[in-house]
Formats: structure tokens, C-alpha cells, sequence
């Protein structure tokens, strides 16, 4: 067991924008945390899920002026709030996620004397079609914060590459992501139930896509097909709205059910016979990884960030992202081709099994932790 100076339990602090990605996004690897002896914090804007962290163990620190939206007004003050926390609480470790917390989480838990400050990239929030501008501002933020961590973790080869003009080779590393495994799989009972529950027939197809109601998540395109492929299937989209991004969408988009948030994703999954992902940027889809745990035959854009999942024709079916005719044709092919659908879903799973386990993510993280002690010669001991 890793332990902090004198023998105590080392305090590890998981920094998010929203408590939901803590609790959706890290579950695993704070509970990993817990069960290796870690003083372990959560520090967040406080949600509806502080109650989910409590349960496995997490002390979660609220920093309420925190948004996810950028907002210099709103960041200054939670900025001081973070800075109050990291003082108060003294973690060995402060470990950054999502863009903006990963940003300001760096510069100011090196500020505040943080021992060892690591980031995980969950994926670039800009790519190479984006404006010149917001590149620029992105890389530029991320090169600047960089310079303030100890150890970068990536999530996809990509950004690491992306990045590495910026990040020395020894300070970074590809550690993929991961679903908890146990959580997914077929389950007959759940898959009747929850059909009932959505008014959908065993001998009617159901497909869905998961994530924010935002159109980055490729919603307008999804809804074109489902229009196009009208009678064939049922489509419904699950997640929350996300007000604070300048792309939310609030209205409704024809031929889609929205279903909104659930909290019984393992069992929805069972219910599905066709996961579908038409997203513009992804740092390595949780949702895709969840699905492919479960079994299920997707459709995913061509991006960095889901080409992770697995090889086109062998693992899911691609699609280039803002293409509604491609994803038209691609899901086309899956509600008319069973074969396909067992074939898919099958080698989804195998793919899971064998490398989507977030408890291996987890224990990277800690060596990481463990690695940079070493390097900076802190009094951190085993056992």
C-alpha cells in the first residue's frame, strides 16, 4: 500500500468541472483509491451525484462558482475557491480532468504547493478542422498548463502526438480508458423489461445513441437518419441536456425519442439492438466502450477518440463525422443485416474484455503517482 509522509494514508484530490463526471466518468478509479487505503477527495461544482460519491467512500469538496462554460468572472472565483481548498485539504496528489479544470487545476495545485500534480486528457477540445483561432487558444492553453504538471496521461495516441512538441516523452504517457467490465453484459430480464417499459416489441429494432444533448454529439445527423430509415427501427437518444454549451440543443429533433438521463444505463444497454455514436470530437467514448462491453453492434464517427473502439468491418462500423447520407447508409446496413449485427456485437465484446478495463486505467494512475514520489524523492513509503 502506498502511503503518504510518516506512514499516513496518502490524500489523492480528482479535480472535474461537474460532480457527474465524477461520478459517470472516475467512478472506477476512485474506488480503486478508496480500496487502496488513499484519503480520496472529489473536487467539483456540486451536483446530484454527491450522494453516489459518498456512498463508495469519497470526500467531495464543492467549488460552487465552478461552471463548465468559460466564464472570467465565474473562473476568478473559482479559482479562489480551489485555491482555498487545496489549502485547506493538502492533498499529495491532485489529479486534473476535463479541459478547463485540467487547466486551471495544474497552474494553481503547483501554486498552492501540491506534491504531485497529474493530468488526464480525456481528449483534445479542439481538432484540425477547427477554426485557426480556436486551436491556437487550445494548444497554446494546454502548452502553458503542461509546464505545471508532473506526469500527462492521455487517453488516445493522438493528442499525446498532438502535444508532444510541448510535453517531454518521460512526463507522458497513453494509458487508453476504461468501463467497469462487471457492469455490462447481456441480461434477458432487464432487456424485457425495459422494452416494455418503452412500449418496443421484441420483433422491433431499438437503437440509440448516448451522451449531452449537444450537437457536437452529432444529434442533427442521427435524427436525418432516423428519418431516412423511418419504419424500420425505433430511435431514442439518452443524456441531459447541457445548457451551459453554446451548442445545446433545447428543441426536439424529428424521429428521435429523447429519453433523457438514466440511471440504469447496464440495463438499458441489454434492451438495445444497435448502438449508434455520430459525435465530432471524443477523447475515447465511455458510452462506445459501454456498449461494446454489452455486446452491442455499432456505428461510430471516424474520429480519434472512437477509432479506439475497434477496426472498421471487424469490431463496429465507421462513419465520417456531420455526414448524415454515410451514417444513413452505415446503420442502414445493420437493421438489415443480422448476420452483421451478431458478427459486430460479438467481436465488440471480445474487444471489451480484453482491453477496455478502467481498473487497469486505475492502477497506471497510481504508479504514475508513485513514480513521480520517486523522482522528486518524497517521503512516501509501502506498506
Amino acid at each position: 500500500m502506498l502511503r503518504g509522509p510518516e506512514g499516513r494514508p496518502l490524500r489523492v484530490a480528482h479535480l472535474t468541472t461537474v460532480d457527474m463526471s465524477l461520478h459517470l466518468l472516475l467512478a472506477t478509479e476512485l474506488k480503486v483509491d478508496v480500496e487502496s487505503g488513499f484519503e480520496t477527495y472529489g473536487i467539483s461544482a456540486p451536483g446530484p451525484y454527491l450522494a453516489e460519491l459518498d456512498a463508495i467512500g469519497v470526500r467531495h469538496e464543492p467549488l460552487p462558482s465552478l461552471t463548465r462554460a468559460w466564464q472570467p468572472g465565474a473562473d476568478l472565483a473559482a479559482a479562489r475557491e480551489l485555491l482555498a481548498v487545496l489549502r485547506r485539504i493538502q492533498p499529495d496528489v491532485l489529479h486534473t480532468h476535463n479541459p478547463k479544470t485540467g487547466v486551471l487545476g495544474r497552474i494553481l495545485g503547483r501554486l498552492a504547493g501540491v506534491p504531485v500534480v497529474v493530468n488526464t486528457c480525456h481528449g483534445l477540445w479542439a481538432q484540425a478542422h477547427d477554426p485557426f483561432a480556436k486551436r491556437l487558444l487550445v494548444l497554446g492553453a494546454e502548452a502553458v498548463a503542461a509546464r505545471f504538471s508532473h506526469a500527462e496521461l492521455y487517453q488516445n495516441a493522438a493528442d499525446r502526438q498532438t502535444l508532444s512538441r510541448f510535453v517531454p516523452a518521460r512526463r507522458s504517457r497513453v494509458v487508453g480508458n476504461g468501463v467497469d467490465l462487471s457492469r455490462f453484459g447481456a441480461d434477458p430480464t432487464a432487456r424485457v423489461r425495459i422494452r416494455a417499459e418503452l412500449g418496443v416489441p421484441e420483433d422491433e429494432l431499438l437503437v440509440a445513441g448516448v451522451g449531452r444533448r449537444v450537437a457536437e454529439k452529432g444529434i442533427v445527423e442521427y435524427a436525418a437518419a432516423a428519418r431516412a430509415l423511418a419504419g424500420k427501427a425505433r430511435f431514442v437518444w439518452v443524456g441531459p441536456q447541457d445548457a451551459d454549451k453554446p451548442d445545446a440543443l433545447a428543441g426536439e429533433e424529428a424521429g428521435v425519442e429523447f429519453l433523457g438521463s438514466r440511471s440504469d444505463m447496464p440495463q438499458l444497454y441489454a434492451a438495445l439492438d444497435v448502438f449508434v455514436l455520430p459525435s465530432y470530437r471524443e477523447g475515447f467514448s465511455r458510452s462506445a466502450m459501454e456498449a461494446a462491453a454489452s455486446g452491442l453492434p455499432m456505428v461510430l464517427s471516424d474520429i480519434r477518440g472512437c477509432r479506439e473502439i475497434g477496426t472498421h468491418g471487424e469490431h463496429l462500423l465507421l462513419a465520417p463525422p456531420g455526414d448524415a447520407g454515410a451514417l444513413t447508409t452505415a446503420l442502414g446496413r445493420l437493421l438489415t443485416e443480422p448476420a452483421l449485427r451478431e458478427q459486430l456485437g460479438a467481436a465488440a465484446r471480445r474487444r471489451a474484455l480484453a482491453e477496455f478495463d478502467q481498473r487497469g486505467v486505475a492502477a497506471v494512475s497510481v504508479e504514475t503517482y508513485a513514480a513521480v514520489a520517486r523522482a522528486k524523492r518524497l517521503a512516501w513509503s509501502v506498506g
